[in-house]
């Protein structure tokens, strides 16, 4: 063979090679317009709330709050997700709404968990803390309208605490203090946020289905002492229903869960409606791998189960905060007192 030709093998063999690992890199690394979607990590809520100002009864069982997790795949990783039988791959469309950004979908998300603490620890108040007759010293902001002059400038959770120059000591006082303004002049609130004060300055427009200009917030009384829950980088509304059944566990006495571990899911509104929520059997699988005994399903989800082996674990419906605490009263766990339903005592401003 000549020289020249066993060059020319050489540099061939080199060339199927490099191309070879330029493929695999390309399988490998390179992302494709799909996610994979499974179950997500199950946490223990009672050790993320914290309350100051009030006694704590730590449960001697786990209530725990399940999640679903998602991340972009390459063309190797969505063929380990298609072998997978807990895991499904979806578009991006699924899970970004048009025009969505993933920073945007994941600001959306964390402040719609933001919103189901706030609305969590409403319905446990109003139940045994006097609440909202019995209040902090301003206005909370419960919920952002999308669309609206608030959204991306006021969040969940900011305590409001003046209108143009005036205090306000209560949701009620920063409606009508709202309402007394032309309703096309800026109005200048001064918000208290993360132990900083800061003013942000809005001029109210029509939004989110209102015939009236608005700023596009919904407000609620602050409460009588302070409660917060940790929930790190989990966004969504879904864990309402949990956070609402650990702080109640904390603040009353004896052992709401009879020492077993409760999972469950279920958007929770100020009222104690529980909602339906998304990836209800990804939650399931969640919910069997940490261990639990009872599931709660929001009753709007359990058609969604018909069929699901869920093992030894009991699937518990509930559309209520009340139901919930009846089916775990009825388990074994303490006596529930029943509280009051159907006034928000939330205002829209």
């Amino acid at each position: 063979m000549s020289p020249a030709m066993s060059r020319a093998k050489r540099f061939l063999a080199g060339f199927v090679v490099a191309l070879g690992i330029g493929v695999a890199f390309l399988i490998g690394w390179v992302p494709l317009p799909y996610y994979s979607l499974g179950p997500g990590p199950a946490r223990e809520v009672q050790p993320l709330i914290h309350v100051s100002g009030h006694q704590e009864f730590p449960s001697q069982g786990k209530l725990i709050m399940t999640t679903v997790r998602f991340h972009a795949v390459t063309a190797l990783g969505a063929l380990v997700a298609w072998l997978d039988p807990h895991q499904s791959l979806v578009s991006q469309e699924v899970l970004y709404p048009p025009g969505e950004t993933s920073d945007q979908e994941t600001q959306r998300a964390l402040s719609q968990m933001d919103q189901s603490k706030i609305d969590a620890a409403y319905v446990v108040l109003s139940r045994l803390a006097n609440y909202p007759k019995a209040h902090g010293d301003g206005a909370l902001i419960e919920g952002i309208f999308a669309g609206c002059p608030a959204e991306g400038k006021l969040f969940a959770g900011d305590a409001l605490e003046s209108i143009d120059g005036v205090t306000v000591h209560s949701q009620q006082e920063a409606g009508k203090t709202l309402d007394a303004l032309p309703l096309s002049d800026p109005i200048t609130l001064q918000i208290r946020a993360a132990g900083e004060t800061h003013e942000i300055t809005l001029t109210r427009k029509r939004c989110a289905g209102s015939d009236h200009p608005v700023l596009g917030i919904s407000l609620i009384d602050l409460f009588p002492f302070d409660v917060q829950i940790s929930s790190g980088d989990i966004g969504g509304p879904s864990a309402g229903l949990m956070w609402a059944l650990g702080l109640y566990d904390l603040l009353t006495p004896g052992d709401l869960t009879n020492g077993r571990t409760i999972a469950g899911t279920g958007e929770i509104s100020v009222d104690g409606t529980v909602g339906p929520i998304g990836g209800i059997e990804d939650k399931i699988v969640a919910a069997e791998r940490a261990g639990a005994g009872v599931f709660l399903v929001p009753s709007k989800n359990m058609a969604e189960l018909k069929g699901v082996d869920t093992g030894d674990m009991k699937l518990v419906s509930v559309s209520t905060f009340q139901q919930a605490l009846d089916a775990l009263a009825s388990l074994g766990g303490r006596g529930i007192q029943s509280g009051p339903t159907g006034a928000t005592g939330a205002t829209g401003a």
